[in-house]
């Protein structure tokens, strides 16, 4: 009888193995080994800050594609749970370590998902949408008012502790070496990042998260066969907001200063676009996504000057702003996405994959 191929899954439990061969278990330590020497090869401020915003831009899209690509709840309010985490933080970061203000900012945006989420029992598609975008200006009506936490419309400092036991992330000692903030910064961000990668690529592979993609795919349907749809819509809710939180959090203790101004439609609409165009419904497409588009503000930005008709300032020369440059870019994106590659990058590495998986030499 023929040997079966070794890629071959023939067991429920091989198809729910979070690494699925040794080859996958030899790349994640080599990305390990790279996030721990990167800092240290790039040491260059410009570009330590954009992988900062990308790993905090990925742990915000893993919230989103966990409500969105796993349990099929469209949401545009992203930016109010990110807002809401990043002025706990300025509240309380002063006060507490970073163990704690974290955790107190994660559980600020689970009680803003708890009493969000029951809206989305009897509202799907286009409808939840139009909800969820309510938040955004809901949001911006609250942090322009509230002056006692917000600032109002001049903004707020965040004075955040990053200590963690005797370390500071703001100024990393080790070995004679002392490394910047902006290095410290990046490994305490994709530490977060690795840490939310994995609880959710276990929450996803257990009950529960083939609960929330049997109501993604048909919430009557998986209703019939005793999946309580209406609690799994509100858990998603919550944890996606949770995480959203943690994202804002970081932000604020990294920027050190937040403003109502940061917290608007086209933050969403951003967040939208790279959980499409990373790939919905995958983790590890979040984190591409905000590399490929998180990242385009901060370039775009940086390197205005030399894109024809882009203006960087104001009365400069060009027919289009940064801004709108950037609005134009993820809308897009979205669209040829949406309509040329539907699964996103995550799709293209899978084909890439399955086709190296088919050559000879994988027998």
């Amino acid at each position: 009888m023929a040997k079966p191929h070794r890629n071959l899954v023939r067991d429920y439990r091989q198809d729910l193995r979070l690494f699925g061969s040794p080859l996958a278990k030899t790349g994640l330590a080599a990305m390990l080994v790279a996030l721990v020497m990167l800092p240290m090869v790039i040491q260059d401020d410009f570009w330590l800050s954009v992988l900062v915003y990308v790993g905090i831009t990925a742990v915000g899209a893993i919230g989103l594609n966990l409500l969105t690509g796993y349990c099929g709840q469209i949401s545009l309010g992203h930016a109010f749970f990110i807002g809401a985490g990043a002025y706990v933080t300025g509240w309380a970061g002063s006060e507490l370590p970073l163990f704690l203000w974290l955790p107190v900012a994660a559980l600020a945006g689970g009680l803003l998902g708890a009493v969000i989420g029951p809206f989305a029992l009897r509202l799907r598609g286009h409808y939840l949408a139009i909800v969820t975008l309510g938040l955004v200006f809901l949001g911006e009506h609250l942090w322009r008012n509230w002056r006692g936490l917000t600032g109002g419309n001049s903004g707020t400092s965040v004075n955040a502790q990053v200590n963690l036991g005797p370390i500071d992330f703001n100024r990393i000692e080790l070995a004679g070496e002392v490394y910047s903030r902006n290095q410290g910064y990046f490994w305490l961000v994709w530490a977060l990042v690795a840490i939310v990668a994995l609880l959710i690529k276990n929450l996803v592979r257990t009950r529960p998260g083939r609960a929330l993609q049997a109501v993604r795919d048909r919430d009557q349907a998986a209703e019939v066969i005793g999946v309580r749809a209406g609690r799994y819509k509100i858990g998603a809710f919550v944890v996606s907001s949770a995480i959203a939180s943690v994202a804002g959090a970081l932000f604020g203790s990294y920027q050190q200063f937040v403003s109502p101004d940061e917290w608007n439609l086209l933050l969403s609409i951003q967040y939208i676009a790279i959980v499409i165009v990373g790939g919905l419904g995958t983790v590890f497409g979040s984190i591409l996504g905000a590399i490929f588009v998180g990242a385009l503000p901060a370039l775009i930005d940086r390197f205005g000057d030399a894109i024809p008709g882009v203006q960087t300032s104001v009365g400069g020369e060009g027919f289009i702003s940064v801004f709108a440059l950037n609005q134009a870019i993820f809308g897009v994106l979205i669209v040829l996405f949406l309509v040329l590659e539907p699964r996103g990058l995550a799709g293209i590495w899978l084909r890439i994959k399955a086709y190296f998986k088919s050559w000879p030499f994988s027998y």
